[in-house]
């Protein structure tokens, strides 16, 4: 799974590089025929990754120590400004949060996980490694969502 970790952190870091390439104005601005902003796609990556993998799994009974789970959960929406420090708090995350689940997969945290049936794709996933290769997926949608967002903002 060492590729896939891999492709996990070159995504994230492509979002992060988008991020860093617009205002913070512009990070917050819902753009027409969106009901959500390029910050929080970013956000809702970073919080679902580790809820996903942790939290859905069975490992951890809850969120609770999922920073801005509350802010960025599936469901949600920006309510209100999202900071600078908070952006840049939630790029250092991105990368960290990977990199913690990579190393409890490498000493087995994940040998043994309870299914769980996603929303979003409709299919149960029954391994650690499902649920890595869905995420996957999952960051690289919202990617995409921010990536056609800039475009509109753009225009």
């Amino acid at each position: 799974m060492e590729k896939e970790f891999k492709f996990i952190i070159d995504a994230r870091k492509a979002f992060i590089a988008l991020v860093d390439s617009l205002s913070i104005d512009e990070l917050n601005q819902i753009p027409h025929g969106f009901n959500n902003n390029i910050a929080w796609n970013f956000g809702h990556i970073v919080v679902s990754t580790q809820t996903l993998c942790y939290v859905r799994t069975g490992i951890k009974p809850d969120a609770s120590d999922v920073k801005f789970v509350s802010a960025y959960k599936k469901d949600s929406k920006p309510t209100s400004f999202i900071s600078s420090e908070e952006i840049q708090e939630l790029k250092a995350i991105a990368i960290t949060s990977v990199e913690k689940i990579q190393a409890d997969y490498q000493n087995g945290l994940f040998a043994t996980i309870t299914p769980y049936s996603t929303g979003t794709y409709g299919t149960t996933l029954a391994t650690f490694e499902e649920v890595l290769i869905t995420t996957i997926g999952h960051d690289n949608l919202h990617l995409g969502y921010a990536q056609a967002q800039r475009r509109a903002l753009k225009k």
